[in-house]
């Protein structure tokens, strides 16, 4: 990475986490956070850092070395990033205990490091000197397994602002089943208006279209997506510690209502 690439990745990264360096839930995460779940963290985190890389991030001709490359430059900047700002804030210190300082530093760098590939990749000018290269064009382009991929970032970058705070559990505990069921409807129709129907940025050139099962496979898709993604950081910040099935269907329906538009518009956007 060029200078310039280092300091657009940290504003990609600021960007994209300074909602979480904010808030107080992810910093009492970082604190209690078993080190299984962090180790699980750093690692799904390293894998979606790889596909963004493979199949948007990084140019076409990048070999996989590339891609490993910038995944770890990435998470080292993230982590460089986040103690920072942790710092800065008052969060962290010399009087931090080191499981206290390891726990919040990681909790917050992840975040951080997906804005970081994000910001390195989408945030140049038109006229940089990795403009022309980064493009990926059509949907056949990057393919499906690329597309999910790309998805399941948006996903996930959407339900990390989300996911640490009570009013996710506070909402699915007082919602009624209807309006848990409209909550369903509501989150698949909009990402569907704004992959196939509302001409959204980028839904011409990275959307595929035509035949009369497009739409609704890939309304199922989205929506399987985003409950997954839900899943994983409802897991990973203790929402579901303590809760019954009901609750936790519920916590990951509102959840998914924000993370259907990472999986559809966050998808598109991550790529344009």
């Amino acid at each position: 990475m060029s200078l310039r690439e280092y300091a657009r990745g940290i504003a990609g990264g600021l960007i994209f986490s300074l909602p979480l360096l904010y808030t107080m839930e992810v910093w009492w995460t970082g604190f209690t956070a078993d080190p299984v779940r962090l180790v699980v963290y750093i690692g799904v985190t390293f894998v979606l850092l790889l596909g963004y890389n493979r199949f948007a991030g990084l140019r076409r001709d990048a070999t996989w070395w590339d891609v490993m490359i910038d995944s770890v430059e990435e998470m080292g900047i993230g982590i460089v990033t986040a103690a920072v700002v942790l710092w800065l804030l008052g969060r962290i210190g010399p009087e931090t205990g080191i499981s206290e300082l390891m726990g919040k530093i990681i909790v917050e760098a992840m975040t951080v490091a997906i804005g970081v590939s994000v910001g390195t990749s989408q945030l140049g000018s038109e006229e940089g000197e990795e403009g022309d290269d980064t493009g990926m064009g059509e949907d056949e382009a990057i393919g499906f397994d690329g597309q999910i991929t790309i998805a399941f970032c948006g996903a996930v970058l959407f339900a990390m602002n989300i996911a640490p705070t009570e009013e996710v559990l506070v909402i699915a505990l007082e919602i009624s089943p209807w309006q848990t069921i409209l909550l369903v409807l509501i989150s698949i129709a909009i990402g569907v208006g704004i992959l196939y129907y509302i001409d959204f940025m980028g839904s011409r050139r990275f959307v595929a279209r035509g035949g009369r099962w497009k739409v609704p496979m890939g309304a199922v898709i989205m929506y399987a997506i985003a409950l997954v993604a839900s899943a994983l950081m409802l897991w990973f910040f203790g929402q579901f510690d303590g809760q019954g099935i009901r609750a936790g269907i519920a916590e990951m329906v509102v959840l998914a209502f924000v993370s259907t538009l990472g999986a559809s518009a966050g998808r598109l956007l991550l790529q344009v």
